[in-house]
């Protein structure tokens, strides 16, 4: 008989297995944009409108434009956030020069969730054919904190917090335990963000295999 304590990181059928998922998370969401605000953002607007509606609250939310630098702190601050629990991005996925997202993010992650992306794209290839080779959408684990990253178009952050919402908790639930001290419980108030995002205007660009 197998002992039912090993390896119930790794098999999501284990009895007991979601004992640790966390049902309500705070929720850090960036845009990465060069030509939309935070007033005209329907892909951040349906991945906040899923979250909240699945008991979910939104801790703050920001945009900032396509460039590395300004995509790796923002997330990196998101990470460091005590009422933050999931981070979850949205634009420059695709393969143009100016989708940095993924170079951005991987460096951070101490873990990578390669079932995430091969879900979404598996997902998206009803919708876009094989034009989802050009989709990155990627997530893992940093510092305890697991982050999204999804490509910029609606339909693609539709679908990817459909996926977030139904596999969040139970990530975040796990990764927490790896922490020291164990999970924090977070105060994360009445599914609002604390207003500290900004617009930014420039040039836009699709490549992310749901922006056509």
């Amino acid at each position: 008989m197998s002992d039912d304590h090993e390896h119930d990181h790794d098999d999501p059928g284990t009895d007991g297995h979601h004992h640790h998922d966390r049902d309500h998370l705070g929720v850090a969401v960036l845009t990465v944009s060069s030509s939309r605000s935070l007033d005209e953002d329907p892909a951040g607007d349906r991945i906040v409108d899923a979250l909240e509606n699945a008991g979910h609250g939104v801790t703050t939310r920001d945009l900032v434009p396509d460039d590395y630098d300004k995509v790796q702190g923002t997330v990196e601050r998101f990470v460091d956030r005590d009422d933050t629990d999931v981070v979850v991005t949205t634009g420059g996925t695709g393969v143009t020069p100016d989708d940095v997202t993924v170079e951005a993010v991987e460096p951070l992650l101490g873990k990578e969730l390669p079932g995430f992306g091969e879900l979404f794209r598996r997902r998206s290839y009803e919708e876009v054919g094989t034009m989802v080779v050009a989709t990155r959408a990627t997530a893992g684990v940093a510092d305890g904190v697991p982050v999204f990253c999804l490509p910029g178009s609606e339909n693609a952050a539709t679908l990817g917090a459909e996926l977030i919402v139904s596999t969040a908790g139970h990530l975040a639930g796990l990764a927490a335990r790896d922490e020291e001290g164990g999970p924090h419980e977070h105060d994360h108030g009445e599914n609002g963000h604390d207003g500290e995002g900004h617009g930014s205007d420039g040039h836009e660009h699709g490549g992310d295999g749901h922006d056509h």
